[in-house]
């Protein structure tokens, strides 16, 4: 079993960042051959999800059907300005989990583990945890 907590530092407002060659190096480090990885962010104005990373119109795609659901511009009662990222991580989801098999994470050929920023730019923590089983 292996646990880290990767560092990701966003550059925009909102976006998303591919992070899955750091979550693929604690799979490989952990040494598991067979098992889970779980990534958690532990952020209330972040998530993550898999999506596809093939073709970057399916993130902007996603963003911006995001940004219209709950748009950064919109009225809310939360003070603070950043109900939109509330609301869009609350969407999306503050966890994934990836099966590991011969060491390495299963992944379908498009997929990719993305970091969501909606409240950006940050310095953002993902947690990852391998467990063999």
């Amino acid at each position: 079993m292996a646990f880290k907590t990767i560092t990701v530092k966003t550059e925009n407002a909102q976006q998303l960042v591919d992070i899955t060659q750091q979550v693929r190096l604690v799979v490989r480090e952990s040494g598991v051959i067979s098992g889970v990885c779980r990534v958690f962010i532990p952020h209330t104005t972040a998530a993550v999800t898999i999506n596809e990373n093939a073709d970057p119109n399916v993130r902007r795609d996603l963003m911006n059907r995001l940004e219209q659901f709950a748009p950064s511009d919109g009225t809310y009662l939360h003070t603070e300005g950043n109900s939109h990222a509330h609301i869009k991580s609350s969407i999306v989801g503050s966890s994934v989990v990836v099966f590991v098999e011969a060491g390495r994470l299963v992944l379908g050929t498009w997929q990719s583990i993305f970091l969501c920023d909606f409240d950006g730019p940050r310095t953002r923590n993902v947690m990852v945890r391998v467990s063999a089983g």
